[in-house]
């Protein structure tokens, strides 16, 4: 490091001493997650293989057997204390799709246990046609208000299962209790497991007029919901679609093809009218686009053959920069995005046009973040990042003697130093 004297020489010299990223830290990491709630009245520090289950005609595991190996987290968000972690049912095994960790209880552990949220009765999805069924990724809105898309789908390999209606839920964070649950109907979408995020757009002083927009991966619409009409439409666009010059992918030492289109939104600042644009990406993609929110809220609109320059195209983000989730910080007016090629954090300040050259690398670690399958921010401007890997669970197997989940944060004012997004 610089003595202190060299310092205020390169001051007085009228040198511009570099700046440097602070990296991503560690908060947590697992080898495999565990629950206080099994589901199978078994203690949860105990050793325990994989047990028998017992499955219905139709294939469905209704033991309730906790299968540890087959819980893979996907999502992370953070609310004054609470660290909501999903678990979507793409195996067996799951005890509960909605979770949290108390940070004030276990936040010193380097390998919490998972908490069912709201309880773990409503994540029991064979009780009640109106329980959880397959969460993947949350936000908290400016109302104190947790969102989620439940898809309603067991996506069982070689068994994948529409057991509901996906649906769109609402809960108080301050009492816990359900909102709101809003089925989506048949006519917008036939099966829910492409609606893997969901965001938020809503005033705090005018919580009832809230719409939320949630992407569809697999069948490539953007579908808009108004929470006072209880309403719900979809957009369709080429933007939409994945890049067949994008979807190659080599992760964790996994080569592979996805073909994933619109996977993420996010709420870029209000615009003088009052305004925000929709800044939206494919997954297998690395191109960004945008939408004004003004064009998504009005129904009629999703109707049109044409949609005109509603919808444009930003740039490339750069070669290898394909992102899961990103999001807007406005403390600092930059977007972070979740680089699963990268395995990294990668960020564009919105003040200047979207290009390669303008796009910055704030952390990559192909050894540690494999796979970053969400990330969200903060009241507080702090980045959080799930990494999961995910392409070695579903094209290798897992080696359950190593640290394979993480969850990450970093102060986005610090993310952004020494980046192009300063």
């Amino acid at each position: 490091m610089l003595s202190t004297q060299l310092l205020l020489l390169c001051m007085m010299a009228g040198f511009q001493l570099p700046t440097f990223a602070e990296p991503m830290i560690e908060v947590f990491k697992w080898k495999q997650m565990d629950f206080l709630n099994r589901g199978d009245n078994s203690d949860p520090h105990a050793h325990h293989s994989r047990p028998c289950l017992k499955t219905s005609d139709s294939g469905v595991n209704n033991s309730g057997a906790f299968i540890q190996y087959n819980n893979v987290p996907q999502g992370v968000t953070h609310f004054r204390g609470r660290l909501f972690i999903t678990t979507p049912r793409r195996q067996e095994g799951i005890p509960s799709t909605l979770n949290y960790i108390d940070l004030a209880r276990d936040g010193r552990r380097q390998s919490p246990i998972l908490r069912a949220y709201p309880n773990f009765a409503l994540n029991q999805f064979n009780v009640s046609a109106e329980h959880l069924v397959s969460v993947y990724r949350t936000s908290v809105d400016a109302c104190q208000r947790l969102w989620f898309v439940d898809t309603g789908m067991l996506e069982y390999p070689n068994n994948r299962q529409q057991i509901r209606r996906p649906s769109i839920w609402v809960v108080d964070l301050a009492t816990d209790r359900v909102l709101k649950r809003f089925e989506i109907p048949q006519s917008i979408v036939e099966i829910g497991r492409g609606m893997a995020s969901i965001t938020v757009d809503v005033q705090a002083g005018n919580c009832g007029d809230a719409y939320a927009y949630i992407p569809d991966l697999v069948n490539r619409r953007l579908h808009v919901y108004h929470l006072r009409d209880d309403r719900i439409w979809s957009f369709e666009h080429s933007f939409f679609n994945f890049d067949p010059l994008s979807d190659d992918l080599n992760i964790g030492g996994q080569k592979f093809r996805w073909d994933d289109g619109i996977f993420s939104t996010t709420l870029g600042p209000h615009q003088p009218d009052g305004s925000r644009n929709v800044y939206f990406h494919p997954m297998a993609s690395t191109n960004e686009f945008l939408v004004s929110n003004r064009v998504l809220q009005q129904e009629s609109n999703a109707a049109r053959s044409d949609h005109g320059s509603d919808f444009q195209m930003l740039g490339s983000r750069g070669s290898s920069t394909q992102s899961t989730m990103h999001e807007y910080d406005p403390g600092t007016g930059v977007i972070f995005f979740a680089e699963v090629q990268k395995s990294g954090v990668g960020c564009w300040k919105t003040s200047k046009p979207s290009s390669a050259e303008n796009h910055g690398s704030v952390y990559s670690n192909a050894r540690e973040m494999i796979y970053p399958s969400d990330l969200t921010i903060d009241e507080e401007g702090t980045i959080w990042v799930m990494s999961n890997s995910m392409p070695i669970f579903v094209y290798s197997k897992l080696d359950t003697n190593v640290y394979n989940f993480r969850v990450w944060r970093q102060k986005a004012t610090r993310a952004k130093r020494g980046t192009v997004c300063q």
